[in-house]
């Protein structure tokens, strides 16, 4: 990080703050996943059920 005249300059890796890679692309996915079984179930499941 520099001073320069009125202002700050970062470069790209001191402007990043959060982490990247580590799979999150993954979590995400399967987390998707997850959530259209389980909302899918609870529709389906009350549907068969029923006379």
């Amino acid at each position: 990080m520099k001073v320069v005249d009125d202002h700050v300059e970062v470069d790209e890796t001191e402007a990043s703050g959060g982490v990247k890679g580590h799979n999150v692309r993954y979590v995400l996915a399967f987390s998707l996943a997850a959530v259209i079984v389980v909302l899918s179930a609870i529709w389906i499941v009350p549907a068969l059920l029923q006379p």
